[in-house]
């Protein structure tokens, strides 16, 4: 597949614009793929409770999370253009990090215990706050952080956060 070439010296050498330049306002969406696509979503369902909203057997599984969106999809099926969106993928193991409140480490830890979820690894960052890291049934590495790891506050997170 070609990739699209960016004239990197050309932004560098341009003039500054009188226009302000337009910004990014979050992360809408992001995905990681599953080969395995019915159990790994289950993972997801029914180990972190995330929300289904929208399935396509064999091709994807859409969560709520928050004000965003986790979509989940089978490699092989999306590697083909599908209508006008363009094929898309990845191979091998991909990573996604959630938001959890601090007050909640206990609580997943012990989720994780009683669904027979390893936990690889818990860091607690110099900078401050923690992160959980498992596994998916894809290999994926799930990392459940509290927010201030990158100093945003748990506030942000906790007001869309619905109760399940």
């Amino acid at each position: 597949m070609k990739r699209p070439a960016y004239a990197l010296d050309r932004f560098l050498k341009a003039p500054m614009m009188q226009q302000p330049a337009p910004r990014i306002g979050g992360i809408l969406e992001t995905c990681l793929y599953a080969p395995n696509l019915l159990e790994t979503a289950n993972f997801y369902e029914h180990v972190l409770r995330l929300e289904v909203f929208a399935r396509m057997t064999d091709r994807h599984v859409f969560f709520r999370c928050g004000q965003a969106v986790f979509l989940l999809f089978d490699p092989q099926q999306t590697a083909l253009p599908k209508g006008d969106v363009p094929g898309h993928g990845a191979s091998g193991e991909g990573h996604v990090a959630f938001a959890i409140p601090e007050a909640e480490l206990d609580s997943w830890r012990a989720r994780f215990a009683r669904e027979g979820v390893q936990i690889e690894a818990e860091v607690n960052w110099p900078v401050g706050g923690v992160s959980l890291y498992v596994r998916d049934p894809a290999g994926n590495s799930v990392e459940l952080a509290t927010p201030s790891i990158w100093a945003i506050s748990e506030e942000v997170f906790r007001a869309d956060r619905p109760e399940r």
